[in-house]
């Protein structure tokens, strides 16, 4: 049984041509998508290739960069035991598209990368804090947070 299906990223090129960036990685197959491909490219991924499971979206702040965060999404192919692993770049001001209305379980990752990070997923059903209570001011998880912490006097 194989694991990692080496075709893909040769039809994922064809299918987006000169607009994506393939990642070095050891585990999974990896691409980099600009952002205003993001959704085309998860239909694509999911309808056409068969990622029918949304696995996980996660944040990272590489504050002073800009675009300031990466936002990995890891997708699977149950049928063919198969993972894949996309990402893109945003920067504070810039909303991404929400993969609810494609995978359900982007939920709740999407809202974790909202509330501790403050990154805006248009079209999510219910943007809100999930962690943190609602009166929470920042995001905790960026690296210009203050390390103590809001102070609560």
């Amino acid at each position: 049984m194989k694991l990692t299906d080496p075709e893909i990223l040769d039809r994922l090129q064809t299918r987006f041509p000169g607009s994506l960036e393939v990642v070095p990685s050891i585990d999974q197959p990896t691409v980099t998508v600009p952002r205003e491909m993001l959704l085309a490219f998860a239909e694509h991924v999911k309808r056409v290739e068969g990622y029918v499971m949304f696995n996980d979206v996660l944040a990272a702040d590489w504050f002073p960069a800009r675009p300031r965060f990466e936002v990995v999404y890891h997708v699977y192919h149950p049928e063919k035991y198969q993972r894949l692993r996309f990402k893109t770049f945003v920067d504070e001001d810039q909303p991404l598209p929400s993969m609810v209305d494609l995978w359900a379980g982007a939920n709740w990752p999407e809202r974790e990368a909202y509330d501790l990070f403050g990154i805006v997923f248009e079209g999510h059903p219910q943007l809100t804090r999930i962690y943190l209570p609602d009166d929470w001011e920042g995001h905790p998880l960026r690296k210009d947070y203050p390390t103590a912490g809001p102070r609560v006097d």
